[in-house]
């Protein structure tokens, strides 16, 4: 939660764009998750829609998490973090009319930018077989009427159109990239071409779509240096899912032992892990912070309840 926020996220995002080639940008599945991203030190975070539909349904990322579902973490995410976020808007939840409603209601969750997908609905991950997509003069029409809206209601939010022609049902790289450089001429300020499986692949994407590029370091596409991303050009680089497989691995790993060993296995870890920078948990989930406030807006007799009472003693401001 923060206090005296006034330049948009949007705005924050574009400029990071206009500086930083690659911007770099792990992915989040909550407002914690995002929080951390923050405090390792990165200029942006990207809302995974596989890795909410996870988190918040426990599902595979199949369509399953609705609208609301999806712009409630948006909100979330965006409301925890001072840094810009960009998040996953699926296939915009329905034609180009919802995608209106889409844009709209995304921009209001304090999010810098989205992308949008040309699959059908329901949709899917888009490194999972099984995938398909919609008629290009449709997916025109959507990104189209997302930039009307965008343009509308914040100018700088950053419209990125995804395309999953490349590995969707018969689909080509040739397809994708055409679609692609239709959507940029339709509005998008960038193209992201879901699941190339090649560096040569990448490479083309990087000198073909005549636009800012998006790639997304998962699943079936090859992995790059930051150098090598920067060497091709590319303006952002995602990685979705790194954060969650390892918090679901170390929550696994952490079960197991507990199963094993009972209490002492906790008391171990606290004992293996009191210099980690976010030891603390009090301190990371922001109690210093509700003190400082406490000093500046409340009666001075209220900070009194800190003299007799047990716990995490927040420092004084």
């Amino acid at each position: 939660m923060h206090i005296g926020r006034t330049e948009r996220p949007s705005t924050r995002l574009r400029a990071l764009l206009a500086g930083e080639r690659p911007l770099l940008v792990p992915g989040a599945y909550n407002a914690v998750s995002a929080r951390v991203v923050e405090v390792a030190g990165f200029s942006a975070v990207y809302m995974s829609g596989y890795h909410t539909s996870l988190a918040l349904l426990g599902l595979p990322d199949v369509g399953l998490a609705t609208a609301t579902e999806m712009q409630m973490n948006a909100q979330y995410i965006a409301g925890a973090v001072r840094i810009p976020v960009i998040a996953d808007a699926d296939n915009g939840y329905g034609n180009a009319i919802n995608v209106i409603r889409t844009v709209r209601d995304y921009i209001r969750t304090g999010v810098a930018a989205i992308h949008i997908e040309d699959q059908v609905i329901p949709k899917r991950c888009g490194h999972v077989a099984g995938r398909q997509v919609i008629p290009i003069d449709e997916a025109i029409g959507k990104f189209r009427a997302a930039d009307r809206v965008r343009k509308a209601n914040d100018p700088d939010f950053v419209l990125i159109a995804r395309t999953d022609a490349r590995g969707a049902a018969g689909g080509s790289l040739d397809d994708a990239i055409r679609r692609a450089n239709a959507y940029l001429e339709a509005g998008a300020d960038m193209a992201f071409v879901e699941g190339p499986t090649s560096e040569d692949e990448v490479r083309r994407i990087a000198h073909e779509v005549n636009g800012p590029v998006l790639y997304n370091q998962t699943g079936l596409s090859p992995r790059f240096t930051t150098e090598a991303l920067r060497a091709l050009g590319i303006a952002v680089a995602i990685f979705p899912g790194a954060l969650s497989r390892v918090a679901v691995q170390a929550m696994y790993d952490f079960a197991e032992e507990f199963k094993r060993r009972g209490p002492v296995a906790e008391r171990e870890f606290n004992e293996r892990t009191k210099a980690h920078p976010l030891a603390n948990i009090h301190q990371f989930a922001g109690f210093d912070q509700v003190r400082g406030w406490e000093e500046e807006f409340l009666p001075p007799e209220e900070l009194r309840k800190y003299d007799s009472s047990v716990g995490h003693q927040p420092e004084r401001r």
